[in-house]
């Protein structure tokens, strides 16, 4: 009959429609960008915690080197001083002990920048090493990103013209047949009608009773019944 043929041609472009959406959102690549975010993330984090140990020794670092800069800069100043001083005892004396004075502050902050750079050796290397590691992810990521959009562009345009087709299936079909259709797909989603597969509705995936599936085998020809469970047209 050619109502039960449009039927199944509308039916099974519903099905399709929905098998190609499902394969848009449930790309592979989708889950694999999932993933590599989540490691990206954690690798953030850990790049996070080593630059914000090693921001307070970097800042010591900088700073005990200025220090040192410019006490080295007082020890030469000292130094021409007194080379060319022709200024009394007690002058060159309290010249000589600032010097000395001066000095053991410049060793103090080299002390104190290299201590200052041991300590960072391990940050540095750990952020290094965090870097290095999240650099593969990221072109990896951005080379998803790029396989994604492309991939559920083309999908889009398959599930258009799907689409298109099936609006011209559902204008070929009787109105009275496609009412029944429709009101069916509202109820269950997806297709409004099944197929009866090793007695069960291939739709819901729900045995019909005895009774029901009796009643389905010796039905006349042309006639549609609706299964018990999810409402779908269950076509012969």
């Amino acid at each position: 009959m050619e109502h039960l043929e449009n039927l199944r041609a509308l039916n099974d472009a519903d099905r399709w429609i929905e098998r190609v959406i499902a394969q848009r959102d449930h790309l592979p690549e989708l889950g694999e960008l999932a993933t590599l975010e989540t490691e990206l993330r954690s690798l953030l984090a850990a790049l996070h915690e080593a630059q914000h140990a090693a921001e307070p020794l970097r800042q010591a670092y900088f700073s005990a080197q200025e220090s040192a800069r410019k006490l080295s800069v007082r020890v030469k100043d000292l130094e021409g001083a007194l080379a060319s001083s022709t200024g009394s005892g007690r002058e060159l004396g309290a010249m000589h002990h600032e010097l000395e004075q001066v000095r053991e502050r410049v060793a103090a902050a080299e002390d104190e920048e290299l201590n200052c750079l041991v300590a960072l050796e391990p940050l540095d290397e750990t952020i290094a090493a965090i870097k290095e590691r999240a650099q593969p992810g990221v072109e990896r990521r951005t080379q998803l990103q790029g396989e994604i959009t492309q991939l559920r562009a083309t999908l889009d345009e398959e599930i258009l013209a799907l689409r298109e087709s099936r609006a011209a299936l559902a204008q070929g079909l009787d109105p009275q047949w496609r009412q029944r259709y429709d009101a069916a797909l509202t109820r269950a989603g997806i297709s409004g009608a099944a197929y009866v597969d090793a007695g069960r509705c291939d739709g819901c995936r729900i045995a019909l009773s005895p009774l029901d599936l009796d009643r389905f085998r010796h039905l006349e020809a042309g006639v549609v019944m609706d299964c018990p469970e999810c409402g779908r047209m269950l076509l012969p």
